[in-house]
């Protein structure tokens, strides 16, 4: 049985908060007993797991580099809907339009922990990307998504362009961001099925992601700086279709 490392309060009282009983081995620097650390205990010993005090020492060995605030668990992975067909036959059994975020080329774990957090808060259903080209559901990831990586599903694909072209023939708008689009992401109809699709920092959407986009549009951008964080363009995306989602 191959556990994961999860290091810092938020992953660790996520996988608390909706899968307790996957946690294996519940770690505390023996040090630490500040009032957050006394509440973290007290939760953790009401939903019935085992503590391990230990020297920060040992845990400083064990998340080799992950902040860990004094707390680190060892836990088996949650099991979540990461097949993409059974995520859309569930979706649109609901009658719920689907919104995605692919991303292309991400593999700065902090940039992929904040996309997590954004997509999980802005009701994103899934983040796709591939799997040769991305960092993976690593500790930090965890850390920096601060308990999204519990809930959301993260589907990794081997041919993203392939994927894509999956996602058009059931009906989902594919829609890239580019700088030099002419349409901006206020003009883009958010209350059809789509996904949001996003490059990395400085290099951007490879070319193929880009030519298998269905649309291009920028985000306006008024000041001196020439384009934004991936995790924050995530945001600026899923929270304007989120606010058409909910205009009546």
């Amino acid at each position: 049985m191959s556990l994961q490392m999860l290091a810092g309060f938020h992953a660790v009282q996520a996988r608390i908060r909706h899968a307790a009983d996957t946690i294996k081995e519940l770690y505390v620097e023996n040090a630490r007993r500040d009032k957050r650390m006394q509440n973290f205990i007290a939760q953790a010993e009401q939903a019935g797991l085992r503590l391990l005090f230990v020297e920060k020492q040992r845990l400083d060995a064990m998340a080799k580099g992950v902040r860990h605030q004094g707390l680190i668990a060892m836990a088996t992975e949650v099991k979540l809907t990461l097949d993409l067909d059974n995520l859309l036959d569930e979706l649109e059994d609901s009658g719920v339009k689907p919104l995605l975020l692919i991303l292309d080329s991400v593999t700065d774990p902090h940039n992929l922990g904040a996309c997590l957090r954004t997509a999980d808060a802005a009701g994103a259903h899934a983040v796709i990307a591939p799997k040769d080209r991305a960092v993976g559901l690593n500790a930090t990831v965890r850390r920096v998504a601060c308990g999204a990586a519990e809930t959301l599903p993260y589907i990794t694909v081997t041919n993203l362009a392939r994927t894509m072209r999956q996602l058009r023939e059931r009906d989902i708008w594919l829609v890239g961001t580019d700088d030099q689009a002419e349409n901006s992401i206020h003009q883009v109809d958010g209350h059809r099925g789509m996904a949001w699709v996003m490059g990395a920092e400085g290099e951007g959407m490879r070319r193929l992601t880009r030519e298998t986009c269905d649309e291009l549009v920028s985000i306006p951008m008024l000041g001196s700086v020439e384009s934004l964080n991936v995790s924050v363009a995530s945001a600026v995306c899923l929270y304007e279709t989120l606010r058409q989602r909910q205009t009546i």
